[in-house]
């Protein structure tokens, strides 16, 4: 009888790590999971402590008890408070730095490392679609952190089994409205009158979160050591094409309003990235269209 495997997730308590812990679980792994919440409501047979990257002694600790086969590791701030950019750099590079010393100290025989980077790494970008090859010029303190986080990594190749991906952008339910999809989708399901946006004839390539972890699943156990993988749908959408699908589900109409604050003056038009490299690790890659992940996020809201 095959051993189940036993995974490590940071940031389990976020809405990426969420999903994953119930999508590893429904695959039969042993799910240790950790983050900053103290209590995370998980349900049973999913082993949780609360930890703090920073502290490098309670990490090996917490990695010791876990012994875990696979790692993902999600955990990162991507918003901060204004003034506070040095956060990024706490959390994303020196935070995980103390994460990869503790398992080469405690988990030498993990198959597979997988770390959550960012499609933020190719600022701008060069051409359409980006694909892992494209230049790495970020244009942020989220995007330097994230290429500075993928370079400490690469620095432990020979000491771990790291997979970097890059995700890009992803949404489902339980995201924060903080994020302009589900604002979008929270205003129709409220049947509101009006909503405040900024650009919204950018385009995006918009992921499922189901179809975000379930290639993180799946990436674990084919585990592509050394490899950059891109994790996205290959399709750019605007965000007028957000509203006219909730519009077409809900039969409700939207008044927007362009809000000074949200225009960037600077706004990237298509950002939208090449999944043929993961489509070819992972045997074929298929996500779902937009307008599926919408009509759950509506139907769960409703």
């Amino acid at each position: 009888m095959a051993v189940a495997p036993r995974t490590l997730v940071t940031g389990a308590t976020g809405f990426t790590g969420r999903h994953l812990v119930r999508a590893l679980r429904a695959d039969g792994h042993e799910v240790f999971a950790t983050g900053a919440s103290p209590d995370a409501g998980f349900e049973d047979g999913v082993a949780y402590r609360p930890a703090d990257l920073m502290d490098e002694e309670a990490l090996r600790g917490l990695v010791a008890e876990a012994r875990p086969t696979n790692v993902v590791h999600l955990a990162a701030i991507a918003f901060v408070a204004e003034g506070d950019a040095e956060a990024y750099y706490r959390t994303n590079v020196i935070g995980t730095r103390r994460l990869l010393e503790a398992l080469v100290a405690e988990a030498g025989d993990a198959a597979c490392v997988l770390v959550a980077s960012s499609a933020n790494v190719y600022g701008a970008g060069e051409g359409t679609p980006l694909a892992e090859t494209s230049p790495v010029r970020p244009a942020n303190d989220y995007g330097v952190s994230k290429v500075a986080m993928e370079h400490l990594c690469r620095t432990y190749a020979d000491r771990l089994p790291i997979v970097l991906v890059r995700p890009f952008n992803y949404t489902g339910v339980g995201q924060s409205e903080r994020f302009l999809v589900p604002k979008i989708v929270a205003h129709f399901a409220r049947r509101a009158e009006t909503i405040s946006l900024g650009n919204t004839d950018v385009r995006r390539d918009f992921s499922d979160v189901r179809d975000v972890v379930d290639a993180y699943r799946r990436l674990l156990a084919v585990a592509p050591v050394g490899e950059t993988l891109n994790v996205c749908s290959g399709v750019d959408r605007s965000l007028d094409d957000v509203i006219a699908i909730c519009r077409d589900v809900t039969g409700h109409d939207i008044r927007v309003e362009v809000d000074p604050r949200f225009v960037r003056a600077r706004d990237i038009p298509v950002l939208v990235g090449d999944r043929t490299r993961l489509s070819s690790v992972l045997g074929g890659f298929d996500p779902r269209p937009i307008e599926e992940t919408i009509a759950w996020m509506l139907g769960t809201a409703a």
